[in-house]
């Protein structure tokens, strides 16, 4: 563990020693691209999660109106999407 310690002490320093264009391209070539990872590895591992538990769940809850748009997708009401709700009132 020290060893990794040591060299990431002399990564900072070498960043730290860099004028500032450099810093900024050197952190946003390795930011960016570690960020567009973890936010790929949370989607899919967030999707896996929250379709296993509507599997154990079950999509049909007492007293609410589910739909799907498209295959594995809940919606709020049942009906296609793009379609107006009726109208509950009429006017007089």
């Amino acid at each position: 563990m020290n060893a990794v310690a040591s060299w990431w002490d002399g990564v900072e320093l070498w960043i730290a020693g860099l004028s500032f264009v450099p810093q900024v391209a050197v952190v946003l070539a390795v930011v960016v691209p570690a960020a567009v990872v973890v936010a790929v590895v949370a989607d899919v591992v967030l999707s896996a999660v929250f379709d296993a538990r509507r599997r154990i769940v079950g999509k049909d809850r007492p007293g609410r109106v589910v739909g799907e748009d498209r295959p594995g997708r809940v919606v709020g009401e049942d009906r296609p999407s793009g379609v107006a709700p009726a109208a509950t009132e009429s006017r007089e």
